[in-house]
């Protein structure tokens, strides 16, 4: 019997493909902390779930495709707490939180993803 790796995997490989995107937007916000006129992005997880979920039911086997998210309308720009004078609405505090949180996430399914290996180790080897 032939194991599908899409099933046995889950949704957690799309998890951390859409957690390295996510974090390539966070850190172009970071870098630009300085920059005038620059404006804080973010991917919005409830976008890419509700397009994925929407994939899904109208894909027959297709599991939930790629997660290539930079132009499909997923990312926002953020709105700011407090403005700047030079129209920058990248607030460090902010980002530096939504980075560390995004990494705790991508820690948190990559854990998950290994654990999902090593079940399936375990089940090839007949334990």
């Amino acid at each position: 019997m032939a194991i599908n790796f899409d099933k046995a995997l889950g949704i957690h490989p799309d998890a951390l493909q859409f957690r390295v995107q996510r974090a390539m937007v966070l850190a172009g916000n970071l870098a630009n902390v300085d920059t005038p006129g620059f404006k804080a992005k973010d991917i919005e997880f409830g976008a890419v779930l509700e397009q994925q979920n929407s994939r899904l039911m109208s894909s027959s086997g297709n599991h939930m495709g790629s997660v290539d998210r930079l132009g499909d309308g997923s990312v926002k720009y953020r709105i700011p707490q407090q403005q700047s004078t030079d129209g920058n609405s990248v607030e460090l505090g902010v980002e530096q939180a939504n980075y560390a949180e995004n990494a705790l996430a991508f820690q948190t399914s990559f854990s998950f993803l290994n654990m999902k290996f090593k079940g399936l180790a375990r089940a090839i080897n007949g334990r």
